[in-house]
């Protein structure tokens, strides 16, 4: 299970979140191997007066929180860092100084979803990449 919340300069981020998606499942999908279809991408749009960000940033800042099951690899979660790093960078025009990614990781047992607890339910993909 992955949750992506993605934060934002709403002028700017709104106009390309359906690209930005595309590129999130596809990186996921790349570094993960998480499947295709389990797409939960909340964007979070925030008031240009309201966002302060880092000097040397731009009003291209983004925020990228991942929540996911614990399992999966440091060099599979680094290959996702640098597939979006890449990816938005040459698709989106975000560069690597206006990106940070975060990863939130949980034990099965701290997901409640689909009335249990995920370490009970029968997953159809691997987490341990």
């Amino acid at each position: 299970m992955g949750q992506i919340k993605i934060f934002g300069i709403h002028k700017v981020l709104h106009p390309i979140r359906e690209k930005l998606s595309e590129i999130l499942s596809e990186c996921m999908f790349e570094s993960f191997q998480f499947p295709k279809e389990k797409k939960a991408h909340r964007f979070i749009y925030i008031e240009e007066d309201s966002f302060f960000y880092f000097e040397g940033r731009t009003t291209k800042h983004t925020l990228i929180e991942i929540s996911l099951f614990e399992g999966r690899s440091i060099e599979s979660k680094k290959k996702l860092y640098q597939l979006l790093f890449e990816k938005l960078e040459n698709q989106l025009k975000i560069t690597p100084m206006d990106l940070e990614i975060t990863l939130f990781e949980t034990p099965l047992y701290n997901w409640g979803i689909r009335g249990k607890s995920a370490d009970e339910l029968s997953l159809n993909y691997n987490i341990n990449v």
